[in-house]
């Protein structure tokens, strides 16, 4: 990372960041062309060990890449907003982020697709739900185990003004 002082290490703060974005957007491999959807997820952060899962329809583009190359790249951002400075170079944005790469798994057991579906939900809207056989049988989850990511976070720096809500 090249602007250290950015970077956010400590496990509460980027836990705060996972808890705070609502969409990660997921890279995939094509072929020698990226392929980048955005996708609602939930999240596992155990120990040093990220786990992602995300869902979708039971086909589609995504699930041929993966089968394909199952190495993807992530990046989620939360608190995104403008501020303005008196010269163009002072403009810039306040954001938290955590980016990183892994292995896509697309998952077929049925008890594990419940408990990703009941991690996303959690995510999503911090609430509990229970999920069956007939429920995780109309939908695909994907586990994204991560193997590198770092976070980091722009405040608003110092005597610049916000100009207004971008996400939240």
């Amino acid at each position: 990372m090249r602007r250290r002082e950015r970077e956010v290490t400590e496990r509460e703060e980027i836990r705060k960041i996972l808890d705070e974005g609502k969409y990660l957007h997921m890279g995939l491999c094509d072929g020698d062309q990226p392929y980048v959807v955005p996708m609602n997820y939930g999240y596992l952060y155990e120990g040093d060990r990220l786990t992602f899962y995300v869902h979708g329809a039971t086909e589609g583009y995504k699930y041929e890449l993966i089968k394909k190359n199952p190495k993807i790249a992530f990046a989620l951002e939360c608190g995104v907003m403008p501020f303005s400075g008196k010269m163009a170079c002072q403009y810039g944005m306040v954001y938290s982020s955590v980016m990183g790469k892994g292995t896509a798994h697309i998952v077929t057991d049925v008890k594990e697709k419940e408990q990703a579906l009941t991690v996303l939900m959690k995510t999503q809207t911090g609430k509990d739900f229970e999920f069956n056989e007939k429920l995780v049988s109309i939908v695909n989850v994907i586990r994204i185990d991560v193997t590198e990511f770092h976070a980091k976070r722009r405040p608003l720096p110092e005597g610049m003004q916000k100009q207004g809500k971008m996400e939240e």
